[in-house]
């Protein structure tokens, strides 16, 4: 059952994503302002380009601290490089981090591997220009290509990695858990939603014995060597049972992995609803493990 405060203030009545609404879902994307990325002046933003990526960068107006790589979620299909960033700027202007946000290629224009691609070429361009060794971070499908990139410098020989915070991560393409069977409607990402933007990624490959790790993690044979990982997900969430199997299969390898399963909490609570109460215990507790992270 979702918290009841958020569903009170979220939208549950949205259909499904199908092929044919992925335009519609792109035009009803969220328009992030000037003002809310500046939050009172606490936050400077300038838009670059990542060797040929555009890239938004926040960062704190005093001095600038630790970077990190965000990756916008959408379900591969939508979002911009300014999405979710009306509640992530929060950690630029308390933690003083430098936050860099890529528009990475979408799915199905740009199947797999165009979106990890660009995140990845986001990471490089960063150790490059004085922005080295970041938190890769992400949101839903912006989750599965943080924990991509990751797997990408750990085999690929970096650049380095200092953590991945993966937020309601968006896994594994085989959609077999039962939370993904769980959750058919009522809530803010369907199975039939998941199954879109997966196919979108990955065509008739989807859910086949093919499928590379840098596509979707959860296919990656092997967890030892990652860095410190944070993972968070809400218990009413398709993606529930692969995000805490992907903790599991990190601490079975010897890893270190933080996991918070938020009792309520459906697709995406924390940005939807982002006053209510379990919305500001989740991100303040994922404060607390980017702070020691980057901190100590």
């Amino acid at each position: 059952m979702i918290d009841q405060e958020i569903a009170a203030l979220v939208d549950l009545s949205r259909p499904p994503l199908t092929p044919d609404r992925i335009a519609e879902r792109r035009a009803a994307n969220r328009v992030v302002t000037d003002a809310e990325l500046t939050r009172a002046g606490t936050v400077t933003f300038s838009e670059q380009d990542a060797d040929g990526v555009p890239v938004l960068v926040l960062r704190p107006a005093g001095f600038p601290g630790p970077p990190v790589l965000h990756v916008h979620g959408g379900g591969m299909v939508a979002g911009t490089r300014r999405s979710d960033l009306h509640v992530l700027a929060e950690w630029v202007s308390e933690l003083g981090v430098t936050l860099v946000s890529p528009e990475y290629r979408l799915a199905p224009e740009h199947p797999h591997p165009a979106p990890v691609q660009d995140c990845y070429r986001t990471l490089m361009w960063m150790a490059r220009n004085g922005l080295a060794s970041p938190v890769v971070a992400g949101t839903s499908a912006g989750g599965g290509l943080a924990a991509a990139v990751t797997l990408m410098a750990r085999d690929l020989g970096g650049p380095a990695v200092r953590g991945q915070l993966l937020m309601c991560p968006m896994l594994d393409d085989r959609c077999d858990t039962p939370s993904s069977h769980q959750f058919l409607d009522g809530t803010t990402w369907v199975r039939a939603s998941n199954i879109t933007g997966w196919t979108a990624l990955l065509g008739d490959a989807r859910g086949g014995p093919d499928v590379s790790p840098f596509a979707a993690p959860a296919r990656a044979a092997d967890l030892s060597g990652l860095p410190p990982t944070y993972i968070d997900v809400g218990s009413v969430d398709v993606y529930r049972d692969e995000a805490v199997g992907y903790a599991s299969r990190i601490w079975q390898a010897g890893g270190d992995a933080e996991l918070h399963v938020w009792p309520g909490g459906c697709h995406g609570f924390d940005q939807l609803a982002p006053e209510a109460a379990l919305s500001r215990r989740a991100r303040a507790t994922r404060m607390a493990w980017l702070r020691r992270t980057l901190y100590l």
